[in-house]
């Protein structure tokens, strides 16, 4: 099977881009000797990624699911240079094709155990499809809304006879005295004590009715949750198998298996899977020396748009970045860069400068594209949050947020009295904020007030729209800084912190009516490399000393 590729297969020999600087470093440290390592992702490993791009475009069978391909620029004991590939996870539900770098060895030893286990799971998931398709769930909630409007209907009439006994009462003690008064009293009292039973009898009835249902639904959601528990256990024990099996071989020859090198740990499923161990170990597995790597997303985006086709991304934080330090050990050391730079390891080693820092608080520049905290899922935990409780050993927490393609400043508080403090703040709005953007039109007033309601579909996250029913007030001042051709750079003061208020107050056209520049998601279709807003600015008073902190950053576009 041809692993190997020449780089001809990928571009063309007047591509010029060997003297230009690597964007990113895949780093980590080394577990034996503690020394920094890294691997470039140079441009000519991205011209390469991007040849190999016009190879999956043209071919159906790489279109069909979304996932990260990578390739590696290696050097062989000859000096000639080569170049692997590799897709993550499977591809089509397969994990071997011709001409792409094979899976890590282990899987095949477990083989037969995964099989047994993927049955059983099935047959768990098939089951608890049809516990959770039970006919009498859709019964019982429709006798449950039945008897509740008999109940209601019932009340409405029994109030309404109340009402008049009350009138009847009264008239009575007017008109009437001694045993004629007694008797017609106990008349009214006799029609309030049949509606008492005939209460009581629909309630008796309605529990006849739905007990026994009830009591089957509380069994059937018994046994899914003993289901879920054994799915879980299973899927667990079938990990633990796979990452004791699995071994990883790093260019000082040394090999361990996953379950080795992240003891005592919760494993994310799939670590070992991904592009960046699959290209490094079989490089170190046949003595080929890495020179360069670049990964990629293709296909259509992933959910709330953090991944896009023929975009570069870095190691992934669970999977990828603990066994980077291990992957890389036997390479020499890295090299310092530009004078002046400094080697600074954070969860995918992306910088970004901190801005202003003391005991209480952390403010830093955000890039774009780097979440301001952890997300849901195991493929969103890079964030600056993350990274800086990696490089600080502590609790960190952020006080607000900013999207993850929006770039600028962002407070952090190092314990919890500064966080609330600061929150308040916020909240109160008593923060002053001033963003930076770059729009694609022109904006036509120089300045004024924005005020839409804001309202986010469910179905439909994380987009918002200006809604006047559902949708919560949301306020912005504007003021254009300069028209630049076909451009209008507007600075934006929000007075509230709606999701996506300064993208929308742009785009809609009861706002500005102009998208910021790199705003898919708003219906920006102009190519360009990111999100043209910037936080620029952030103004507040500091929880321990009362003084006013002016905290500012240069516009990177």
């Amino acid at each position: 099977m041809v692993v190997l590729h020449a780089l001809s297969d990928f571009m063309n020999s007047n591509c010029a881009v060997n003297n230009l600087s690597p964007s990113y470093y895949y780093q980590g440290y080394c577990p034996q000797s503690g020394e920094a390592l890294s691997l470039p992702r140079t441009p000519m490993a991205e011209a390469i990624a991007s040849g190999l791009m016009q190879y999956l475009a043209k071919n159906d069978l790489y279109n069909r699911e979304s996932k990260m391909y990578g390739i590696l620029l290696v050097e062989l004991p000859t000096g000639e240079q080569r170049v692997l590939k590799a897709f993550s996870g499977l591809l089509n539900g397969y994990s071997i094709f011709d001409g792409w770098v094979p899976p890590i060895p282990g899987r095949s030893q477990v083989a037969l155990e995964e099989a047994r286990t993927l049955a059983q799971l099935d047959a768990i998931k098939q089951e608890l499809i049809t516990l959770k398709q039970l006919t009498e769930r859709q019964q019982y909630e429709m006798l449950v809304r039945e008897f509740e409007q008999q109940l209601q209907q019932m009340s409405d009439r029994h109030g309404h006879c109340k009402h008049q006994r009350q009138e009847k009462r009264q008239l009575l003690y007017e008109t009437l005295t001694g045993e004629a008064l007694t008797i017609a009293l106990e008349q009214l009292n006799a029609e309030s004590r049949l509606h008492g039973i005939e209460r009581r009898q629909l309630k008796r009835q309605q529990n006849e009715v739905l007990q026994p249902l009830k009591q089957l639904i509380t069994a059937t959601d018994e046994r899914m949750r003993e289901l879920k528990q054994q799915r879980k256990a299973l899927s667990q024990q079938l990990q633990a198998q796979m990452h004791a099996a699995y071994s990883l071989t790093n260019f000082s020859g040394q090999s361990l298996s996953l379950q080795q090198l992240i003891p005592g740990a919760s494993i994310p499923t799939g670590t070992g899977d991904c592009c960046a161990p699959k290209l490094l170990h079989y490089a170190a597995t046949y003595s080929l020396k890495p020179l360069a790597m670049a990964e990629f997303w293709w296909g259509a985006s992933s959910v709330n748009q953090d991944k896009v086709q023929g975009k570069f991304y870095g190691a992934c934080m669970e999977r990828c970045q603990p066994l980077m330090g291990f992957l890389l050990s036997g390479l020499p050391p890295r090299q310092r860069g530009r004078e002046g730079e400094n080697f600074t390891l954070s969860l995918s080693f992306t910088k970004f400068p901190i801005v202003y820092e003391d005991e209480w608080l952390i403010a830093v520049n955000k890039p774009p594209g780097l979440l301001s905290v952890p997300g849901r899922y195991s493929d969103r935990q890079d964030s600056v949050v993350s990274r800086l409780r990696h490089l600080y050993g502590m609790a960190l927490a952020a006080v607000h947020r900013l999207d993850q393609e929006t770039s600028g400043i962002i407070l952090l508080a190092r314990d919890r009295q500064t966080h609330r403090q600061l929150s308040q703040q916020f909240q109160q709005r008593q923060v002053y904020k001033v963003y930076e953007a770059l729009l694609c039109g022109l904006v036509t007033p120089e300045q004024g007030v924005i005020e839409l309601p804001l309202w986010g579909d469910p179905e439909n996250r994380p987009y918002q729209q200006v809604d006047w029913q559902r949708g919560k007030p949301s306020l912005t001042k504007f003021q254009v800084i300069a028209r630049e051709g076909e451009y209008t750079r507007v600075e934006f003061i929000p007075l509230t912190g709606r999701t996506h208020q300064l993208r929308v107050h742009a785009a809609d056209s009861q706002g500005l009516g102009v998208i910021i520049l790199g705003d898919r998601l708003y219906g920006c279709r102009t190519v360009t490399s990111r999100l043209h807003l910037h936080a620029r600015e952030l103004r507040f008073e500091h929880p321990q000393s009362g003084q006013i902190l002016h905290i500012t950053t240069k516009t990177p576009f």
